[in-house]
């Protein structure tokens, strides 16, 4: 019960804060630019974020798939395409899954104890509005560097 109720305080100093941070910036009126820097300010405050904060960026009502320890999962419908978006309490747990996931390939969009699961060409829009990195996973730890390989 404590730890849910730590959470939530995090979670809403966290989102109190969202609009501070996100109206903060240059007077530069660099349109685009500005734009993109706000998702990455906006991703930033709310990383590492809940399931239902991440998808809530994203437009999408979140099913809830799977709740555990290590992780949490939550399913996506939209009219842009499906996906999944998976928390981890910690971020070697992340790696842990990517690693298992690199088994499978594809590309994954990766933040701070994050992940969404996607096709390819849903991944770049959900990434301006949350942030992350779109990486390979087919080269995850096989590149001999250690991590992901971002594209």
């Amino acid at each position: 019960m404590v730890r849910k109720l730590t959470r939530g305080v995090a979670l809403a100093a966290g989102l109190a804060a969202l609009p501070l941070v996100a109206g903060c910036g240059g007077g530069d009126g660099g349109g685009s630019a500005k734009k993109a820097d706000d998702a990455d300010r906006v991703a930033e405050v709310v990383a590492p974020a809940k399931v239902e904060v991440l998808a809530s960026l994203t437009g999408c009502e979140v099913k809830i798939r799977t709740e555990a320890e290590e992780l949490r999962e939550g399913v996506c419908h939209t009219k842009a395409g499906d996906y999944l978006i998976t928390t981890f309490p910690k971020e070697e747990l992340l790696q842990v899954w990517l690693d298992s996931a690199s088994l499978y390939g594809g590309k994954k969009l990766v933040g701070p104890r994050w992940a969404i699961s996607a096709k390819e060409e849903v991944l770049e829009p959900l990434r301006k509005k949350v942030g992350g990195t779109v990486q390979d996973l087919s080269t995850y730890g096989r590149t001999g560097g250690p991590g992901p390989s971002a594209s």
